[in-house]
């Protein structure tokens, strides 16, 4: 059960505690002028609930209103996957494939040069290992996973650039909660990190679907029809991410939302 524990600093006034069989759960309220009704959203990627409210609305109607979901937040929140660290010992998926997470005290075998994270193959489930100073580790695996997304994502992005006929100006990774990956109006793209820990094809269908949107600013048929053209996976991945696409943000330190009227 998942048990917050908050300090003795003031509350600001957008916020209210509320409490359900003594667990205490902050709730950060923002005012939005396109809301028209209380929304409540539980965010696995900071471990905290928010209540949107309409731009006019009274501060103790919204106070009133999340004392009156106590008990939906408690239960939310409770459901909520067990945050994984990077950390030694920890099992993780790679590439859709679990790894086991292993801190050696030698650098890697037989390459003076080599970088201070790699591949075990031999063991059993497949370890991803790393030396040097304990207190890099997590830095270290967080770095590595960004470097091999970055690498399957340009990849991917040559790979559909042929077909599509235009290349991103641009491809950053970010660490983003409610989107996969997106595309500006000017061809920048931007991804997820995450992506390198789903299965090869998942990732494949969201570089897909964003350089499909470099010709079709949209989700028409023609934008639809270009995405399975590039990847015929499209249906299959999906399906993954509606069925496990949560749980990637559970690994490290950020998440998603879930939501309630």
């Amino acid at each position: 059960m998942l048990n917050l524990k908050f300090g003795l600093r003031a509350r600001p006034a957008d916020e209210v505690v509320v409490a359900h069989e003594g667990r205490s759960f902050r709730v950060e309220i923002k005012r939005l002028a396109s809301a028209r009704r209380f929304t409540l959203r539980v965010r696995a990627a900071t471990q905290d609930v928010v209540l949107t409210i309409p731009a006019r609305s009274n501060q103790r109607d919204a106070e009133g209103f999340a004392h009156r979901h106590a008990e939906w937040i408690a239960h939310r929140m409770a459901r909520l996957p067990e945050r994984q660290l990077f950390a030694p010992g920890a099992e993780v998926p790679f590439r859709g494939a679990p790894h086991a997470l292993v801190h050696s005290v030698q650098a890697r075998p037989g390459a003076s040069k080599a970088g201070p994270v790699w591949i075990d193959d031999l063991q059993k489930p497949a370890a991803i290992c790393v030396s040097g100073d304990p207190a890099h580790f997590e830095r270290r695996i967080t770095d590595f996973f960004r470097r091999e997304a970055r690498r399957d994502i340009e990849e991917a992005a040559r790979r559909h650039a042929a077909k599509v006929g235009r290349a991103p100006i641009s491809i950053t990774l970010k660490d983003t909660t409610s989107r996969w990956g997106s595309c500006s109006a000017r061809g920048a793209l931007n991804f997820s990190w995450r992506l390198i820990l789903a299965p090869p094809f998942v990732l494949d269908y969201l570089v897909a679907h964003e350089m499909a949107h470099l010709r079709h600013h949209n989700h028409s048929d023609d934008f639809w029809d270009l995405t399975k053209s590039l990847c015929p996976a499209t249906a299959k991945a999906e399906a993954w991410l509606k069925l496990y696409g949560a749980q990637l943000h559970r690994y490290g330190r950020k998440g998603r939302s879930v939501s309630a009227e």
